[in-house]
């Protein structure tokens, strides 16, 4: 093929320059040549044309390279014929009319291809799709792809492409994604956001070419209609996973084609597209009942209906969110809990929905035998009573997570905590938590090992000391942005966990002091692997002498903004037995160039060092230290 395309024709008689140096010679040459015919071997073209001699005149040669003439069909027969990727991929490189012959050749199309499909006992390996692209922002062009479509070909394949696209650039049109159909059918993954400029027809021709596509990714693609997504429901019965995000123009017509024909579907999420409702989501599900498994509606025209149909329907689904469902009642969830359809639900997600109430949350937590894991964010008209019911009937539930849910009190958490086994419990800016102090004879919850109680600024000492005397086993405990709470509420929680901490967060927590770590140490410095002190300002270098002292398997140590010194981080360079992989001093003011050895010494076994808004830290210092901890990511 090399030869062939750097051929310049014109090799039976030589066309170079003169061999004499006068014009004496050069007629002598002329009158033999009237008589005999004088052949030269075939030679490379020069690149740069040969001045002719004739007499005493000089000029230049401005014959056109044979290969430039030749006409697209001629080309196209040669490309054609290229034996692989390789060959392919040094040809488009040539130029941009060469590039754009390339891709118009479909994959079937190539001799080479057409080999493979004869012989069935070769296995090509162009086809397989090993190769992943990810092309952002303003490198996300129709020409990029083009390259990507031809280079792809002889390297495995491409079997995964994600397009993030950009508003400031021209982008990706359809011409661009005909070139990876065209040129990529081992395609099986395809993630196209901010797209505008690509269309049905785009999405068409994706379908028509790469059957074996398995995920299908939309965001924020306003040209995409339910034509397109049609087109790939009659030609991909292989997709496993559908994701659609803000596509305004496609409906239920779109998703009542994926139901039908693709009986693979194990997952699906469709998010703000206001012209899907009820028809659609409920051919959705009433058709793929059998292997759908996740799925996620957020901000659609859904009514009680498709709850219903879930309910109903859902037999196989094991993950469920549900947010923005502006027009479900508490009917919807209740029946959906009470069809007993959702038998295998492991996973329920429910965000910003009126209507789930008490009422509808008992039913689903009756209806759902075998749910595991529940998460209610922004749902405002679930009380105690509710939340206590449903961990009642919940009984496999394992781990909760409340988020904004303010008509949760204190009460109510104890109640959880009091009538099932849950081994996580999260309760995020939850305004209605406040100190309760409960004389009440309460039953352990021996099961609990992970609590996180964040940004509740009602949660305090008292509340504290309920959670140390229900929860012994903790291991994990997140109490950040707690201002309230102090080193006497926070010593008796310490005290009480047996099991020993592993990871403590007390980021934010303003009030506590060294003598919460030094209790820390002692009690838990056997087993403590991360600590997280950011922003606790009266934290000094005695917590740092302690944990140097005591703490044997701590990997991952924040004391961010706190007022710790040289002296500290000394100290911890000291310890012979501490193997930290993350370390944070970001913001610490009192930690300056006299850390350099101390810093160097612990950089043997870190990953990363955070030395941000260390004003007492100069760049050459940290220039130093990123010479010698080549393995470690250092933040400046």
């Amino acid at each position: 093929m090399p030869a062939l395309v750097n051929y310049g024709g014109d090799d039976d008689f030589y066309s170079g320059g003169s061999f004499y140096t006068n014009s004496t010679d050069l007629g002598r040459l002329c009158s033999i040549s009237s008589q005999v015919d004088v052949y030269y071997p075939p030679r490379k073209r020069a690149r740069i044309t040969a001045p002719f001699v004739v007499g005493e005149t000089l000029f230049e040669q401005s014959k056109q390279a044979s290969i430039d003439v030749l006409p697209d069909e001629c080309l196209f027969e040669i490309f054609k014929r290229l034996r692989g990727g390789r060959e392919r991929s040094s040809c488009a490189c040539v130029s941009r009319h060469w590039l754009m012959l390339l891709i118009s050749i479909r994959k079937g199309e190539y001799e080479s291809s057409k080999a493979v499909k004869e012989n069935t006992d070769s296995v090509s390996d162009e086809d397989d799709g090993y190769l992943t692209r990810c092309l952002e922002g303003k490198k996300a062009t129709d020409m990029r792809l083009a390259a990507v479509a031809v280079g792809t070909s002889g390297h495995g394949g491409l079997g995964k492409l994600s397009i993030r696209g950009s508003s400031s650039s021209s982008g990706v049109t359809n011409f661009g994604l005909s070139a990876i159909a065209r040129g990529c059918p081992s395609l099986k993954a395809l993630s196209l956001w901010n797209v505008p400029r690509v269309g049905d027809e785009g999405l068409s021709e994706i379908a028509k070419e790469c059957h074996l596509l398995e995920k299908l990714d939309l965001c924020q693609c306003p040209s995409f209609s339910n034509k397109g997504l049609i087109a790939i429901a009659e030609n991909c019965p292989n997709l496993t996973s559908l994701s659609i995000e803000s596509c305004p123009k496609i409906g239920n017509e779109g998703h009542q084609a994926i139901g039908k024909l693709c009986p693979k579907l194990q997952s699906v999420s469709i998010k703000d597209c206001l012209l899907v409702g009820d028809h659609g989501v409920s051919s959705l599900l009433s058709s793929t009942s059998s292997v759908l498994s996740k799925v996620k509606f957020q901000g659609l025209n859904i009514t009680d209906f498709s709850l219903a149909v879930i309910g109903h329907y859902g037999k196989s689904v094991t993950n469920l969110m549900l947010s923005g469902l502006e027009n479900v009642s508490e009917k919807g969830f209740w029946v959906m809990g009470n069809a007993q359809g959702l038998q295998k639900l492991v996973s329920l997600t429910i965000t910003s929905c009126r209507g789930v109430t008490d009422v509808s949350l008992e039913a689903m937590g009756k209806g759902c035998a075998n749910l595991r894991q529940m998460c209610l964010r922004w749902c405002c008209f679930i009380s105690d009573d509710g939340l206590v019911a449903f961990a009642k009937s919940a009984g496999s539930l394992e781990s909760l997570q409340l988020e904004e849910c303010n008509r949760i009190t204190q009460s109510g958490t104890i109640g959880v905590l009091s009538n099932c086994s849950l081994k996580s419990l999260t309760v995020v800016k939850c305004m209605g938590i406040k100190d309760i102090s409960s004389e009440v004879p309460l039953s352990c919850c021996n099961s609990l090992k992970s609590l996180s109680v964040r940004n509740c600024p009602g949660f305090g000492t008292a509340g504290l000391a309920v959670v140390g005397r229900l929860c012994p086993q903790l291991q994990h405990v997140d109490l950040s942005g707690l201002c309230g709470i102090t080193d006497a509420g926070l010593l008796p929680l310490l005290e009480s966990c047996e099991a020993g901490l592993v990871k403590v967060n007390l980021s934010g927590c303003l009030n506590i002091t060294d003598k919460v770590v030094l209790a820390l140490t002692r009690l838990h410095g056997g087993t403590l692997e991360l600590l997280n002190l950011d922003g606790c300002r009266r934290i000094t270098d005695a917590s740092l002498m302690a944990i140097a002292e005591s703490c044997v398997f701590l990997s991952d140590l924040d004391v961010s903004r706190s007022a710790v010194t040289d002296s500290g981080v000394a100290a911890l360079s000291r310890a012979e037995q501490l193997n930290l992989q993350v370390l944070s001093f970001s913001g610490c003011s009192r930690v300056s160039n006299k850390s350099l050895p101390s810093l160097k010494k612990l950089g043997k076994t870190l990953l990363g060092l955070n030395l941000q808004h260390c004003n007492s830290i100069s760049s050459r210092t940290v220039e130093l230290l990123v010479e010698t901890l080549w393995k470690c990511d250092i933040l400046f």
